[in-house]
């Protein structure tokens, strides 16, 4: 079983969030774990690979796993690219992945004491292992993700072990 990473346990702390869109659903991480957002640019497929990974792309030198969000939490997947779609790079304890998104919305500010715990009953399609909460912005809601708790400890091994040699 998956722990939760720990965070920050001051209510008053600040934080900041990237507010990201997958389909008509709004999600946000943390910004200390994204690492930067660019524009799509063309995967390398691999062969094996699991199915929620697109492929690799090289960034400054270094090989970096793609991961389409919307495979990986079983949305609906729309075949049309659109000019808003990104791809966030994004740290994990000891990885970097960049992460396919239909958008990049804005940074939030928030303290932790903002963040609600998961309801108790998931009406959306994704896990609640793989989020720290919900935060209420204006007449959105966002589902706050763990970067670190996205993929269970196998999987990334098996996207650690992806060779493109």
């Amino acid at each position: 079983m998956n722990e939760k990473i720990s965070t920050e346990s001051s209510p008053d702390k600040m934080r900041q969030f990237v507010i990201f869109e997958l389909g008509s659903e709004n999600f946000c991480i943390d910004l200390l774990s994204v690492r930067e957002i660019i524009r799509i640019v063309e995967i390398t497929r691999l062969p094996e690979a699991p199915e929620f990974v697109e492929g690799v792309i090289t960034l400054r030198g270094e090989v970096v796993p793609i991961i389409d969000l919307r495979k990986r939490f079983g949305f609906t997947i729309s075949e049309n690219e659109n000019s808003d779609n990104r791809i966030m790079i994004i740290e994990t304890a000891d990885n970097i992945l960049g992460f396919i998104v239909d958008g990049v919305r804005e940074v939030l500010r928030t303290r932790n004491s903002e963040i609600k715990p998961p309801p108790a009953m998931i009406t959306s399609e994704i896990d609640k292992r793989y989020f720290e909460g919900v935060i209420t912005n204006g007449n959105m809601l966002l589902i706050v993700l763990i970067a670190d708790l996205i993929f269970a400890q196998e999987e990334l091994y098996s996207v650690k072990q992806i060779d493109v040699a």
